[in-house]
């Protein structure tokens, strides 16, 4: 979706004049004009004083549904020590880590890597 086009899809369904926006924002017509016309790309800053102009939250420039997007969880978000049990004991485990000697710290990468080295090689058997 181009913003221009959704801006412009707002403000004629409120009823608003480039003018409007122009006294609202404190932006140039020409400049809104030029936005609509997709002609030119606005700033965040610039994009929220066009939501605070036609009344509507941030998010509805750029969605057209009646209520916000659902939030996609990030797959990393989903894995091991993301919740529960496995959450409280990866939290242990950076208290403890940060409390460790540099030494120790190094000694523990290693041993790690080794194992999930020869776990991997175990899987592609």
């Amino acid at each position: 979706m181009i913003i221009g086009d959704r801006i412009r899809q707002i403000r004629d369904y409120k009823n608003l004049s480039q003018g409007d926006i122009e006294k609202r924002t404190g932006l140039l017509r020409c400049y809104v004009s030029r936005v609509e016309q997709g002609h030119t790309t606005p700033s965040i800053e610039t994009l929220e004083k066009f939501a605070r102009a036609l009344e509507v939250q941030m998010y509805e420039l750029f969605y057209e549904g009646e209520a916000p997007p659902k939030v996609k969880i990030a797959a990393a978000d989903t894995g091991w020590g993301s919740r529960g049990h496995d959450a409280r004991t990866l939290s242990r485990f950076r208290r403890l880590l940060n409390r460790a000697k540099p030494g120790d710290v190094k000694l523990l990468m290693f041993m790690a890597t080794a194992m999930a080295q020869k776990r991997g090689r175990k899987k592609n058997r």
